[in-house]
């Protein structure tokens, strides 16, 4: 940790990694707790691995994989939103679709790339020491999009959430902003990249919000404490895979999923010995 402590105040790159993991934990706390409460992690895999389709056509006309990545993020949670809202398929069933042929459309288009790159190979896996100074204008400028939409409608998204069809009742146009809830979803799984990778974003997504829901109920609660838990995780990462030279994006899903592992143990040990 000294060693960490030290090199942070020296290496600009390592502030810069340290800077866009608690910047990406804000948008990843508050979505993700849509995520678990919703139950639609696979919906938001679903849309990370589409996201590579998009990456992939984006880098075969000479664009940012970012760009298209952002694109083929909004156009997947869109589809599954629309199909299952207006067509009445069954979710699963679209998200696998989408799953599907987002992955073989960017596998055809990079590998009719000439040439290797690298950089697609970083947002597969992950890559935070790379994230640079526009990275994080971008990943700021997306938390602040999210922050704002949830502030203006955070009684519809809860009535989304917790009792569609009364709040249809109601008059609150469910559909419009399930999409919209969709769309925001789309928009931190592309701000994850950078971190995490597309492999491992749900995990960093839906970790913290479950750990963080299994001690307290309210959903205001529940987002501050997964953007806590986030920082807490990516920040621990980032100093414990320093020092061994360690790949920065799994060590920060091990501390993750360990904790959530342990936190279930606890919980269901509590559980049997207070019977």
């Amino acid at each position: 940790m000294t060693e960490f402590l030290a090199a942070l105040s020296e290496h600009a790159f390592l502030q810069r990694a340290l800077a866009g993991g608690l910047l990406a934990s804000i948008g990843c706390g508050v979505m993700g707790t849509y995520v678990v409460v919703q139950r639609i992690s696979l919906l938001a895999g679903g849309i990370a691995h589409a996201v590579l389709g998009g990456m992939g056509v984006a880098y075969f006309f000479g664009h940012a994989p970012l760009n298209g990545a952002l694109v083929a993020a909004v156009v997947a949670a869109l589809i599954i939103g629309f199909v299952k809202l207006k067509l009445r398929e069954r979710e699963d069933t679209v998200i696998a679709a989408i799953w599907a042929v987002g992955m073989a459309v960017g596998i055809v288009f990079i590998t009719k790339t000439p040439g290797y790159n690298a950089d697609l190979m970083g947002y597969l896996f992950g890559n935070i020491l790379m994230i640079g100074t526009r990275d994080l204008w971008l990943i700021a400028a997306l938390d602040l999009a999210i922050l704002l939409l949830v502030g203006l409608f955070y009684r519809q998204f809860l009535a989304v959430c917790f009792d569609a069809e009364f709040a249809r009742v109601r008059g609150v146009r469910v559909d419009r902003y399930y999409l919209l809830l969709l769309v925001l979803v789309a928009l931190t799984v592309v701000m994850l990249i950078q971190v995490v990778g597309l492999i491992l974003v749900i995990a960093l997504m839906t970790l913290p919000a479950a750990i963080a829901s299994r001690f307290l109920s309210s959903l205001f609660a529940i987002m501050v404490a997964a953007v806590l838990l986030g920082g807490l995780f990516t920040t621990a990462g980032l100093a414990l895979s320093y020092g061994p030279d360690l790949a920065t994006g799994p060590v920060i899903i091990l501390l993750a999923g360990s904790t959530y592992l342990l936190t279930a143990a606890v919980r269901g040990f509590g559980r049997q010995t207070g019977r």
